[in-house]
């Protein structure tokens, strides 16, 4: 496959991994062998990292908090924003991390059992870091769109005693 249908490949797969290779061939105008060939090749090159359903856990048991939380730190002089970066995603709590433009450096996205349990990650195992000069808690209420999928299903007002 051409490098421009290796992009459309990923694009379809980044919108709906659930496609077999047989669709893939059809809405790529290739074959199904050339389909699953490229996508192994973007397996073994570490292009695709993986493949997630995005789950609505409010429908379900699970009960967890959400936060997005900033970072400002101090980078290491010979290495950076990449050491700091590394060892903040190896914590379990940590599902996202990401370098930031703008007044922090590093944006996380972290899940806890209670808002108390993300407060106490933050206290005891961030802000003690050397690096981490400082940081900002932002809680998830709640999810609107995630992984460009809606995760509400209409716009319904909720709040008690709405007259709309």
């Amino acid at each position: 496959m051409k490098e421009m249908d290796i992009l459309k490949l990923l694009g379809l797969l980044g919108e709906n991994a659930k496609l077999t290779n047989a669709q893939l061939a059809v809405m790529l105008g290739a074959t199904e062998q050339d389909v699953a060939a490229a996508i192994a090749d973007c397996e073994q090159k570490g292009i695709i990292k993986g493949y997630q359903a995005v789950i609505d856990w409010d429908k379900t048991d699970r009960n967890l908090v959400s936060a997005r939380i900033e970072i400002k730190v101090i980078p290491k002089s010979n290495m950076g924003f990449e050491e700091i970066a590394y060892t903040v995603s190896q914590f379990r709590e940590v599902e996202t991390c990401y370098l930031m433009s703008g007044g922090y450096d590093l944006a996380l996205t972290i899940s806890g059992k209670t808002f108390k349990d993300v407060a106490m990650f933050v206290a005891h195992r961030l802000a003690p870091m050397e690096s981490v000069q400082s940081t900002t808690t932002h809680f998830v209420l709640r999810k609107y769109k995630h992984r460009n999928v809606m995760m509400v299903d209409d716009f319904a007002d909720e709040r008690e005693g709405s007259s709309h």
